[in-house]
């Protein structure tokens, strides 16, 4: 059983199944904004964020570029801060729980915790790229070593 779950864990597809799960939100959201444009400026305007277009075209390019780089496996530790100061952003700008009356203050919040969460899977992903590539690395140093 231990050998099949390390098996599994260790999986080139488990490995990205995890990055496509963990982007379905950015892209989702990404893709809706730039479909309905006019809805993300909706979005933007209701932010408070001036300019409405620019914002929302700042927006679109973050998220869909995070998740690529996530999805590629390709400076996925930039894609992973991109998109969490992104969400970091967003607590500070448009879930300021703080500064809410109820039962606004409470939605805010929890969308707070929900970006917070992100955040650390993000973190997480980055770290987990970062140590496959290394074990591959040395892999790679031990097979050439071993057949030389």
């Amino acid at each position: 059983m231990g050998n099949f779950i390390g098996t599994t864990l260790d999986s080139r597809w488990l490995w990205l199944s995890a990055r496509l799960l963990l982007s379905v939100v950015f892209l989702s959201s990404g893709l809706a904004k730039l479909i309905d444009f006019e809805a993300g400026l909706n979005e933007m305007r209701a932010a408070g964020l001036q300019p409405y277009w620019l914002f929302n075209i700042a927006t679109i390019l973050i998220l869909l570029t995070g998740s690529v780089l996530l999805l590629l496996d390709r400076a996925l530790w930039l894609g992973a801060g991109a998109l969490s100061l992104f969400l970091a952003s967003t607590i500070l700008i448009v879930h300021r729980f703080w500064a809410l009356p109820q039962p606004d203050a409470q939605l805010a919040l929890l969308w707070a915790l929900e970006h917070t969460s992100m955040i650390g899977g993000l973190i997480a992903v980055a770290i987990a790229s970062r140590l496959r590539k290394r074990l591959k690395a040395e892999d790679s140093i031990t097979h050439v070593n071993k057949n030389a």
